[in-house]
Order: structure tokens, then C-alpha cells, then sequence
């Protein structure tokens, strides 16, 4: 099997596994209209599978995702939002673009209200039915203290950066932490 083949049905083997989970109190993205062949909506824009992994703690609520669904479907992420302003500061200032990474959320499925906080055995059943799956040998960086606890609990090399829209650090500070420990992972 060749390399793009075995990588073609690992994917379809996360998307199924993506499909098969589910938790009472949290929407699948087929229940918010987001079924596709990725295990998030971001990986449209930000899913080279060769690329940097960055794992943030979930892609985005159901409320939210049921306003925007027109750049939703179409790039996957909301532009203006303060974490993607921010990722995208980041990938400038080293020269990247979203094509070249790829983005996988620690939890899969949407919360009923933004920044909702996850049980930490929520995020890591998650993690452990879809997104470990995701790593393929690539160390992550974990965008946020919950990305980083489930790759820590799980044993996970990772680096860990503030997630972009935390708060207590500067826009420029985030982005360049991030934007170092892209260069980081790219050259490893």
C-alpha cells in the first residue's frame, strides 16, 4: 500500500471513529450540519497531513457553529475569531500558511456554550476514541492548558503554548510563542 493510500484509509478510519462518538450534552457536527471526511471542520483549511500538529481543546460550539455556517463549510474556521487572528499572526510571522499544518481538537464533538469547560475524562475519552489517532508520530503542540493536560495524562511529548485566545499575555506574545514552537516542531 502506498504511503498516500495507507494515510487516504487512516483517515477514513479516524472519521468513522469521529462519527461513531458521541456524549449526552454535546452535539456531533452531523447534528449541526458539519458531516464530512475530515475530524474537524478545520482540517479543511489546516489539515496537511504531513504538517505541524496542533491540538487545541475543541473546534468550536454549537451555537456558534450553527450562525456562521457559510465560512464554516467553506474554510472551516471563523477568521475573525481571537484563536485563529492570533494562529494566523503566528504562521505569518514564519513564513507558513494553514495549508502547511494541521489542526486536530482533543475533543470532538461541539459544547452546548462557548468556552465551555470539558471534564478532563470527557476530553480524554474523546482523545482516546479519535484524536490520538491523529498524532502519526508527529509531536503536537498543545494550544492550551486542556490540550496539553490530555497529552500529558495520555504520556504525549508535546509542546505546550498558551492557547491563542487565552488571556494574560499579549496578542504579539501568544502568536510568537506559537510561531516558535511551529519552527520547533517543523525542524524536528
Amino acid at each position: 500500500m502506498s504511503r498516500n493510500a495507507a494515510r487516504d484509509a487512516a483517515l477514513a478510519a479516524n472519521v468513522a471513529r469521529r462519527r461513531a462518538f458521541s456524549l449526552h450534552g454535546y452535539a456531533t457536527l452531523a447534528e449541526c450540519g458539519f458531516d464530512g471526511d475530515y475530524v474537524s471542520p478545520i482540517q479543511i483549511s489546516s489539515g496537511a497531513p504531513d504538517g505541524p500538529l496542533l491540538m487545541s481543546k475543541d473546534w468550536l460550539d454549537a451555537p456558534t457553529a450553527r450562525k456562521a455556517p457559510d465560512p464554516l463549510r467553506q474554510i472551516g474556521y471563523l477568521p475573525d475569531m481571537p484563536f485563529n487572528s492570533v494562529l494566523d499572526a503566528a504562521l505569518t510571522m514564519i513564513g507558513m500558511e494553514r495549508a502547511h499544518i494541521y489542526i486536530a481538537p482533543v475533543f470532538c464533538l461541539l459544547p452546548p456554550v462557548r468556552s465551555h469547560p470539558i471534564p478532563l475524562r470527557y476530553a480524554l475519552a474523546s482523545f482516546d476514541a479519535v484524536t490520538r489517532h491523529e498524532i502519526l508520530g508527529r509531536r503536537p503542540i498543545a494550544l492550551g492548558q486542556d490540550a496539553a493536560a490530555v497529552l500529558s495524562r495520555r504520556g504525549i511529548d508535546h509542546v505546550a503554548v498558551p492557547h491563542p485566545s487565552a488571556r494574560g499575555r499579549s496578542f504579539a506574545d501568544r502568536a510568537r510563542l506559537i510561531a516558535d514552537a511551529l519552527h520547533a516542531v517543523a525542524k524536528s
